[in-house]
């Protein structure tokens, strides 16, 4: 399991929400702020099987993407 820390533009969010959500992953949606891509930013956290990983860096466009390993997931 991995979970994906996506720094993205917000005038990217909606397309890549979309083009993620047409592929079947979902994310949660933050709001942050921060000087890292030096203009307006969304984070969105996504976590998905390790074999779907690089599907996920296919979809997302002009993002910075971190990729954690994932020790547990439990669903409550």
């Amino acid at each position: 399991m991995k979970l994906a820390i996506v720094i993205i533009e917000d005038t990217q969010v909606a397309e890549a929400l979309n083009k993620l959500t047409a592929n079947g992953f979902s994310a949660t949606k933050l709001a942050s702020t921060g000087g890292f891509l030096k203009t307006g930013n969304t984070t969105l956290i996504i976590g998905t099987d390790d074999q779907r990983v690089g599907q996920l860096l296919e979809l997302l466009t002009r993002a910075t993407v971190f990729v954690l390993d994932v020790e547990r997931f439990e669903r409550i």
